[in-house]
C-alpha cells in the first residue's frame, strides 16, 4: 500500500468571519475584511504553522442579509497578489466564477499570480449563483448553463497555461534568439459559451500549471473535478457523509485511470478550540451573546486541543479529507487552532513541522503535470 501524503491544512481568512456576529467582538477589528493589515497578520500566522495555502471564497452578488464579511472585501487576485509580497512558501488559493468570469483573463490573472510568488498559485473555479449573471452582462443566462460554462472555462484554463513548453524561451542574447516558436501553441477553441484563440503571454509556471481546484457537492461536480482538477472543496454535514463524498471521487478518479494519492480532497470546518472544554464553550457563548437573535450553530470541530486533534485524526485518516480548511467564527479561531491544536498533530506525525518544497504543488505532494495540448 502507497504511503499516505501528510495532512494538508489551509486557513480561509474570511475577514469577519463566517457569522453575522463576529465583527461586534471587541477584539474583532470592525473593518477587518478590507484591511490590509489584518489579512497580512493571518497570511503571516499561517504561514509561520507551516499552513499549505491561504484560501478566499468570493461573492459577486450580495444584498443586506449576507454576512458582514460578504458586504465589503476585497477582490481575490488583488488581495492575494498583495499576500504574496509578505509570504514567502505559502500557497495562494483564488476563488473565481466561471458563471461570471472570462476563462482567457482568469487564465493570466492566475499565472501572473502565480509568477509573482514564484509558483504558489491555485485557482478554484466554481459555479455560482445565477442571480448574480446580471452583473456580468450574462442576465439571460440561467443555472442549466453554469456547469456547461463551467467545463468549457476549465478547459480553456488549462490550454492556455500549456500555450508555452518548458523550454519555449531560449533568451539568447548573444544570438538574438528569444522564443522557439514551434514550442508556443493556440488553444483554437470554439465552444457555446466561449470562444478563445489563444495564445497566452505568459511562459509556464515553475510548478507546471497552477493547482486547479473546484467546489461542489453534486454528480456533475464530481465529473468536473475527477476530469480536469487537482482537487476540490467539499461538503458534509457528518464524518459518514463526507466520507461517502470522498469515495466516491477517488472511484472515479480510478475509474478515469487517476491516481488518488495524486487529487487533493478539503472540507472546511470552523473549530472553536480552548485548552479545555469549559474554555471553548466560553469562546462560543462570547459570540452568542452579541446578538442573540442571530443563530450560531456549535460548530461540528469543538472543545479541547486533544478532542478536535482527534477529530482531525479521525477525519483525515478515515479519508474524508486530505486537507482542512479553516474557518473563522470566534476571532481568535486560527490563532487557536494553531497554538494549540497544530502541535498535537505535529506530534503524532500527522502534520509537516518545516515545508517540504518552495511551490505549492510541491507542498500538495502534487505531481509535476507534463506540457499538454487538449
Amino acid at each position: 500500500m502507497e504511503k499516505r501524503k501528510k495532512l494538508k491544512l489551509a486557513a480561509n481568512i474570511d475577514g469577519l468571519g463566517w457569522n453575522h456576529v463576529g465583527w461586534q467582538h471587541p477584539e474583532m477589528p470592525a473593518d477587518a475584511s478590507e484591511n490590509i493589515d489584518f489579512y497580512i497578520q493571518q497570511a503571516k500566522l499561517a504561514e509561520a504553522a507551516k499552513f499549505d495555502t491561504l484560501f478566499l471564497v468570493d461573492v459577486s452578488h450580495v444584498g443586506p442579509g449576507n454576512i458582514p464579511h460578504y458586504l465589503s472585501m476585497f477582490e481575490g487576485v488583488s488581495i492575494m497578489s498583495a499576500l504574496s509580497m509578505h509570504t514567502k512558501n505559502i500557497g495562494l488559493s483564488v476563488t473565481i466564477s466561471t458563471s461570471y468570469a472570462d476563462p482567457y483573463s482568469a487564465a493570466r490573472q492566475i499565472l501572473s499570480l502565480d509568477k509573482i510568488s514564484k509558483g504558489r498559485a491555485s485557482l478554484n473555479a466554481i459555479t455560482s449563483n445565477p442571480g448574480g449573471m446580471v452583473n456580468f452582462s450574462r442576465g439571460h443566462l440561467g443555472k442549466a448553463d453554469q456547469y456547461p460554462m463551467n467545463k468549457e472555462f476549465m478547459e480553456i484554463v488549462l490550454g492556455l497555461w500549456d500555450t508555452y513548453e518548458d523550454d519555449a524561451f531560449i533568451r539568447d542574447k548573444e544570438n538574438g534568439i528569444f522564443l522557439a516558436p514551434r514550442k508556443m501553441h493556440k488553444v483554437n477553441y470554439r465552444g457555446k459559451y466561449f470562444q478563445v484563440e489563444g495564445p497566452l503571454n505568459l511562459s509556464r509556471s515553475v510548478q507546471g500549471r497552477p493547482v486547479l481546484y473546484t467546489a461542489g457537492m453534486s454528480q456533475k461536480f464530481i465529473d468536473h473535478a475527477t476530469s480536469y482538477t487537482d482537487g476540490v472543496f467539499t461538503h458534509g454535514n457528518t464524518l459518514e457523509e463526507t466520507l461517502a463524498i470522498s469515495q466516491e471521487l477517488r472511484r472515479q478518479l480510478v475509474l478515469k485511470g487517476r491516481r488518488p494519492q495524486d487529487f487533493i480532497i478539503s472540507i472546511s470546518q470552523n473549530p472553536i478550540v480552548g485548552r479545555t472544554e469549559q474554555e471553548a464553550q466560553e469562546k462560543y457563548l462570547e459570540l452568542l451573546h452579541l446578538i442573540p437573535y442571530y443563530s450560531l450553530p456549535r460548530p461540528l470541530f469543538f472543545g479541547s486541543a486533544e478532542k478536535v486533534a482527534d477529530q482531525v485524526q479521525q477525519w483525515y485518516e478515515k479519508g474524508a479529507m486530505d486537507m482542512l480548511i479553516l474557518r473563522q467564527d470566534h476571532p481568535h479561531g486560527l490563532r487557536d487552532f494553531i497554538d494549540l491544536v497544530v502541535p498535537i498533530l505535529q506530534e503524532r506525525g500527522i502534520f509537516r513541522t518545516e515545508y517540504e518544497s518552495d511551490t505549492l504543488r510541491g507542498n500538495l505532494e502534487l505531481p509535476h503535470p507534463a506540457f499538454s495540448k487538449i
